[in-house]
């Protein structure tokens, strides 16, 4: 496969080439080394494509994460503490998981546990790959990206999914580069405040 777009949001391409430059190598590396005929195994129930062999997203995903994960990239999670008090969640977002647990039960509230989870993870770099539907990738951006970056975990977050030229040979509900941009795009130059790298997978 091969990378047919880059979009850099807040400069994430340029933060990326200047201090980790090996490790944006890694990603263009591990592209170049996906197999995607090898993916192109579902079979279409589809009426407007029934019966034509697409890629499987599943087969996509599994075959980016082994190689990401043969590099040394991993999973990340971290876990925090949730109320229904906007006024407590702003007073505790910094704290370790157990002060804000304590301080949430010492306001007389309940502590609701929760987690952010991303994909892949390298130094201060994540990655997630969006092969699943096309409402997640606005949550990969708005809160999986930006919430490790205001975690102080990650410098910078890669969005990586396929074009429409490949989206095209994929079942329906797959996202797309090109929608996604438009997306960002459309939410002005700032937002989401986090530094990223949006880029477009094709074969």
């Amino acid at each position: 496969m091969q990378i047919g777009a880059i979009y850099s949001h807040l400069n994430g391409h340029e933060w990326l080439l200047v201090h980790y430059p090996e490790l944006w190598r890694e990603v263009e590396e591990i592209v170049s080394l996906i197999d995607a005929e090898s993916c192109r195994t579902k079979l279409s129930r589809e009426r407007r494509m029934e019966g034509r062999m697409l890629y499987s997203p599943m087969a996509l995903n599994a075959e980016y994460k082994a190689a990401f994960q043969a590099r040394g990239w991993r999973e990340r999670r971290t876990t925090y503490w949730v109320t229904d008090d906007a006024r407590l969640i702003r007073e505790i977002l910094n704290l370790s998981p157990d002060e804000q647990k304590a301080r949430i039960e010492a306001a007389g509230k309940e502590p609701l546990r929760s987690y952010n989870q991303t994909d892949l993870q390298k130094g201060r770099v994540s990655v997630e790959l969006q092969f699943g539907k096309y409402s997640f990738v606005a949550y990969d951006l708005s809160v999986k990206h930006l919430g490790f970056y205001v975690s102080d975990v990650i410098d910078v977050g890669i969005e990586m999914l396929p074009t429409k030229k490949l989206q095209r040979e994929m079942s329906s509900g797959v996202p797309y580069y090109e929608g996604a941009l438009y997306d960002v795009v459309r939410q002005g130059r700032s937002s989401p405040p986090v530094p990223l790298v949006l880029v477009g997978l094709e074969c």
